[in-house]
């Protein structure tokens, strides 16, 4: 994969950084151009198709090491040109620097970076008459003069640029076929059929998660969970209803249940560490054993009648600045409490 010039006082070398894992071949009418445009060229000593190539894939880089050897006792001062049938914007080149000293040596790198959408763009757009090309054709210009010697001299090297499409489904393949560039060219327009489809089932996931689904699912979830959707609420909150409405379901008539829901209502933390008169929501039930004889005083712990039954009650500490729809939560609370308990709701603003 090199090319040299043995015989001239500076050798040329183009070494391709990436080597491919198959040898690629020229692609139809491409390539017959390219037979015309190298048999059109007068260099001596540089075959029709040149050994040195660059293989580029879209939107992935690739690079051509340029060396140059001075073989002379004699301190050469070089000027390199690039000239090619590619886009100019596809390249950089850059080299170390323009004199090379006595039997040394400098480097330079031809760059290439590929637009990502190089089969997708308007530019590639192609007819039976204007197929695609996907070879390209170099020459790397190299004038330079010896230090005793002021008469300018030239050496040239030519390299391929073959832009090829990387598929996946070659990894699926026995690595015979992985060796064949046209199975790779085939496989890719199965795989751009058939791949846009994969990726929907491998993300149909996110399709039924309520939180990352498309706004217009929700109203399917949420039937599909039996929810009711509210449009009170703002959008982010009915998602993360929807998506705890079976939890819900399942602690519905429990305080676990009911701290739940207002805390997916309101927004104000469940506080499972502080004590429950505490709480951001605290709920407490009212429990006392009535009046019993020898055991109780009436006004301190008993009162004649007794106290309702069942009874809870709900309190709310809000942050300042966040306000509470009170009717919201009264609706919460009746629908979520058992039939026969009452309660009291206490909405406190936090200092």
């Amino acid at each position: 994969m090199t090319q040299a010039r043995d015989l001239l006082p500076l050798r040329l070398e183009l070494v391709p950084m990436q080597l491919p894992s198959a040898p690629i071949e020229p692609v139809g009418r491409g390539a017959e151009r390219r037979d015309r445009l190298w048999q059109q060229t007068s260099l001596t000593n540089t075959p029709n198709f040149p050994d040195s190539y660059v293989l580029l894939y879209p939107g992935e880089s690739s690079e051509l090491l340029v060396r140059l050897k001075n073989q002379n006792t004699q301190t050469v001062q070089i000027n390199a040109q690039l000239e090619g049938n590619f886009p100019s914007h596809w390249y950089r080149f850059r080299m170390e620097g323009n004199q090379i000293p006595a039997k040394g040596q400098i480097e330079g790198v031809l760059y290439f970076q590929l637009p990502a959408n190089f089969f997708e763009s308007n530019d590639t757009f192609v007819t039976q008459k204007n197929p695609l090309n996907l070879d390209f054709y170099g020459k790397i210009n190299i004038e330079y003069t010896l230090e005793n010697h002021p008469e300018e001299r030239s050496q040239s090297a030519q390299f391929s640029v073959f832009v090829r499409p990387r598929s996946l489904y070659l990894n699926f393949l026995p690595e015979l076929y992985r060796e064949v560039d046209f199975i790779g060219r085939l496989l890719k327009i199965f795989e751009q059929t058939y791949e846009p489809a994969v990726n929907q089932l491998e993300s149909l996931w996110a399709y039924l998660d309520p939180l990352t689904a498309p706004e217009m699912l929700l109203p399917f979830l949420s039937h599909w969970v039996g929810w009711k959707m509210d449009a009170r609420l703002s959008l982010t909150r009915q998602r993360y209803l929807i998506r705890q409405a079976i939890k819900l379901f399942h602690w519905r008539g429990t305080r676990l249940g009911l701290r739940l829901y207002l805390h997916l209502y309101t927004n104000l933390p469940l506080d499972e560490h502080l004590p429950e008169a505490e709480k951001h929501i605290s709920i407490q039930e009212i429990f006392t054993q009535g009046f019993v004889l020898g055991s109780s005083r009436i006004g301190d712990d008993a009162i004649v009648g007794g106290g309702r039954p069942y009874h809870f009650l709900v309190r709310l500490r809000p942050e300042p600045g966040n306000i509470i729809d009170e009717g919201l939560v009264r609706e919460i609370i009746e629908q979520e409490k058992p039939a026969f308990c009452t309660y009291e709701l206490f909405i406190d603003a936090l200092d």
